[in-house]
């Protein structure tokens, strides 16, 4: 990062769950000179610390800020956003893009020509064990990839009132299939309504992906313990991905054949070395948001989640929920 450069002005918009977040980061990271936040209902968790309170985005924007974070609800999304780019403001929007498919295609046509770095936060792709795991990948260390698997599951947070666990939860997985596995060709879902919500707390989807690899997602506000993870099946063997911990490990096939042919029946593939790789851990959130301010200060080597990327979430998302006929 060039240091030289003046700090990118900064503030968040929203200060729930998120938005504290963020603005507990953006107070401390170099390179960000954090303005201050904005919420009507106030600062009810002391996140801004010594910073201003806004109780409106026009006040933001007359402060003057080079960039901002939207944690309002999604339904909110289009409203927001889209000042912002008619400010000329850079803009990190949190996931789910927007609440629908049609409001998410209207903000990145928003943002289109601008030259604005305008970018969605699915904050998941910037944990260090996908990180690696995306990386290897890349790389072609599983060779064919048969599968990839993900799991979210945990007890039902009160804090989401307005859209079901596939808009809230499943967003994040479908987003990384596509980010891992290419682009979804098929996919088919079935839900539950077990909480007495107008939404679904629970799906499973099942489909493809580009190459033929089988895609598989399990999420649901049902489970008492929470569980986050991802595993690529390929010819090599497993990569899985703890989301929670931040731990990858390689569950190797072996190429030393079993001439005990009861065993080999029994365990189809040989088992091989099992590897937990040592990776600097790091919040993803903070290095969501200095990919963020290095985006703004055009450093080649910055990751985004671009606005069509987020469009295409949505996409799937709404197909899921057409699929399996959930409100």
């Amino acid at each position: 990062m060039d240091t030289t450069r003046p700090d990118v002005r900064l503030g968040v918009i929203g200060l729930g769950m998120m938005g504290r977040n963020h603005a507990r980061i953006a107070a401390r990271l170099e390179g960000i000179d954090f303005v201050g936040g904005v919420d009507p209902a106030g600062d009810q968790h002391r996140s801004l610390a010594d910073r201003r309170l806004y109780t409106d985005i026009e006040d933001l924007l007359e402060a003057g800020v080079d960039a901002a974070v939207v944690a309002v609800p999604s339904t909110d999304h289009e409203k927001v956003a889209t000042r912002l780019a008619e400010s000329g403001v850079h803009t990190l929007i949190e996931k789910p893009l927007a609440s629908d498919v049609a409001a998410a295609r209207r903000i990145a046509r928003v943002f289109e020509g601008t030259g604005l770095v305008a970018t969605v936060g699915h904050v998941e792709r910037f944990n260090p064990a996908l990180q690696e795991l995306k990386s290897k990948l890349d790389g072609g260390f599983l060779g064919q990839v048969f599968s990839i698997r993900t799991r979210r599951v945990g007890p039902y947070p009160l804090r989401v009132q307005d859209v079901g666990v596939i808009k809230d939860l499943a967003t994040h997985d479908i987003d990384l299939a596509l980010w891992l596995g290419g682009r979804i060709t098929e996919i088919h879902a079935q839900t539950a309504h077990k909480l007495g919500r107008p939404y679904e707390d629970l799906v499973e989807a099942v489909g493809t992906l580009d190459g033929g690899a089988v895609l598989s997602i399990s999420v649901n506000w049902l489970t008492p313990a929470k569980k986050r993870s991802v595993t690529v099946l390929g010819e090599r063997g497993a990569l899985v991905a703890d989301l929670l911990s931040a731990d990858l490990t390689f569950f190797a096939n072996a190429d030393v054949p079993l001439e005990w042919d009861e065993m080999a029946r029994l365990r189809g593939v040989s088992e091989g070395d099992t590897v937990r790789y040592a990776l600097r851990k790091r919040e993803p959130l903070q290095v969501e948001l200095e990919n963020f301010r290095d985006a703004i200060r055009k450093e080649p080597d910055a990751q985004l989640v671009h606005l069509d990327e987020g469009v295409e979430v949505l996409e799937v998302a709404e197909r899921l929920i057409t699929d399996a006929g959930a409100s």
